[in-house]
């Protein structure tokens, strides 16, 4: 066994392929960097296969420690773009052209991590028609709960009053915020010494969250600086929809709570 050997290096370094002819020599970095996004999209799905193990074991302590890697991994999502920066408008579109039809919207492990933590939407199958396998996979994690239904799950095993409607709720369907979930969430937050696993679990879903956020404020802000309002190659709104993507939350209670929260005479 050799270095190479074990990390199958030249396999890795031959999946670089640009298609600009002659190669434009930005092309190189803007494979590579979504190659590397791929993987670490890769390892993110692999660390949540292990939050899901502790969760249904009620391992707060292995949960925890499983989401302050994804967290680690996040922080370099976000770093990634500003490498990206480096190329400029007009090195960028000297091969953009060759990327259509393909879009974002088509890595499937990134939908599937949303899909699993606890983001579904349907709609986003329709852009993996022509790869089977992936549909298949998309509606795998589509209809397995998400971690948040299997956090909610372990908070009412530990004896909080989950609505049973929540616990019994579809997994395929689309999360929707519910009052209750925020009431138990928050009576966490009002009284932190007394709930401590809870509340540390429950900062951490939103350090997950928070990462998300970050990282598709930096995305959308990248795709701006180098194409302005121009339609994505995969033929979407380009920036438009981008901008609409930073509404979403994984954990919708856990961000309405803070308005319940306190005094208000801070505004």
């Amino acid at each position: 066994m050799t270095y190479d050997r074990y990390l199958r290096v030249d396999d890795l370094l031959s999946l670089q392929v640009p298609q600009s002819a002659p190669a434009e020599h930005d092309e190189m970095l803007f494979i590579i960097i979504h190659q590397v996004y791929e993987l670490w999209f890769k390892q993110i799905l692999h660390e949540l296969d292990k939050c899901e193990r502790a969760l249904n074991a009620d391992s707060l302590t292995e949960f925890l420690r499983t989401l302050k890697r994804v967290h680690a991994i996040q922080k370099i999502l976000v770093d990634q773009v500003s490498v990206l920066e480096t190329m400029t408008p007009t090195e960028f579109n000297r091969f953009r052209n060759r990327l259509n039809p393909a879009s974002g919207f088509q890595s499937h492990q990134f939908r599937i991590v949303e899909f699993r933590i606890g983001l579904k939407d349907p709609g986003y199958l329709k852009f993996f028609r022509a790869t089977p396998e992936h549909m298949n996979q998309l509606r795998a994690a589509m209809e397995r709960p998400s971690m948040y239904d299997l956090f909610l799950r372990l908070l009412a095993r530990k004896g909080y009053p989950v609505p049973k409607r929540v616990l019994d709720r579809d997994p395929a369907a689309a999360w929707e915020p519910d009052e209750q979930v925020k009431d138990v969430l928050l009576s966490i937050y009002r009284d932190p010494g007394a709930h401590i696993d809870m509340y540390n679990a429950v900062e951490a879903l939103m350090d997950l969250d928070e990462a998300f956020m970050l990282w598709r404020y930096r995305h959308v802000a990248m795709v701006e600086r180098m194409i302005g309002f121009k339609r994505g190659t995969g033929g979407s709104s380009g920036v438009e929809y981008l901008t609409r993507t930073l509404s979403k939350r994984f954990f919708p209670e856990l961000w309405q709570l803070r308005s319940d929260l306190g005094s208000s005479q801070w505004g």
